[in-house]
């Protein structure tokens, strides 16, 4: 190699690969403060394409499964109504046997009464009260609800329930009308109270139905989204191991070349050698 005072190809030659294990260096290290092995669309711009997709599709299903919970939520506040509503109804049916029998007085009965007013007005008004944000539930004036349970904008991830026939009035239930002031009505509202229980059953049934239903939606969820999660963390995600060898070979490289540099940079100096 001729020795030039002008040039210095040894040089140009080690900088060239200084500045490409040091763009290697700044690529692996970022990707290890980051965490993440695309970190613009140059690293992978199809594998960021899809990610991107990934991500949006991961967070609608997180908030599907929030849906979902708020949904089963609103069957438990029915359930909670309904639930009291048939405590009432046996404690009706209670009085009726207590009330049907001769062993008690005029004034026993005027009680029992007293107490029957009070549990079928209270029937009346915990159904007019059970209400989710401000939507009646059980006194048959309620709503057609649309759940939305899935990310996409399909009527498999859409669940619809109505509580229009979920009516629990005394009217309704038919226990309006009970007398216990005489034994003689007291034996005929078992009847009545009987037939209330029955009808009760069917939408308590529904809604625990419903609600097992959801706890399956919402466990979907959490596996759908576990399954795409690590799917977009295939792509996205950084592996520790590699990264960190790719860092300190680079490290190790430019350390190389920068004595490669600074012996390069003596050649000039004998070129000055054999002008003396």
């Amino acid at each position: 190699m001729a020795i030039t005072l002008l040039s210095n190809p040894t040089v140009l030659n080690a900088r060239r690969h200084m500045e490409t294990t040091h763009r290697a260096y700044s690529d692996a290290s970022e990707r290890l403060a980051s965490g993440k092995r695309i970190n613009k669309s140059g690293d992978d711009a199809a594998g960021l394409a899809i990610s991107t997709v990934m991500e949006g599709k991961t967070r609608s299903i997180q908030q599907a499964r929030r849906n979902a919970q708020e949904a089963l939520s609103l069957m438990q506040v029915a359930e909670g109504g309904m639930n009291e509503a048939g405590n009432l109804l046996i404690r009706l049916r209670e009085l009726a046997i207590q009330a049907s029998s001769d062993t008690i007085g005029e004034k026993e009965r005027t009680m029992l009464e007293l107490e029957n007013k009070q549990i079928k007005a209270e029937i009346d008004r915990l159904a007019d009260a059970t209400e989710y944000f401000g939507t009646p539930l059980l006194n048959g004036q309620g709503k057609e609800f649309t759940f939305q349970i899935g990310p996409d904008n399909t009527e498999a991830n859409r669940l619809t329930y109505s509580t229009s026939n979920l009516d629990l009035r005394a009217s309704t239930l038919g226990v309006d009308g009970i007398d216990l002031s005489d034994a003689e009505s007291a034996l005929d509202s078992l009847g009545a109270i009987d037939n209330a229980l029955t009808q009760m059953n069917i939408p308590r049934s529904e809604v625990g139905a419903m609600q097992s239903r959801f706890n399956s939606i919402v466990n979907n969820l959490f596996i759908y989204e576990e399954n795409l999660s690590q799917a977009r963390s295939r792509i996205v995600d950084a592996d520790i191991a590699q990264e960190t060898a790719k860092a300190v070979q680079a490290s190790v490289l430019q350390r190389a070349g920068a004595a490669v540099i600074a012996q390069a940079n003596t050649m000039p100096s004998l070129a000055l050698k054999l002008l003396e």
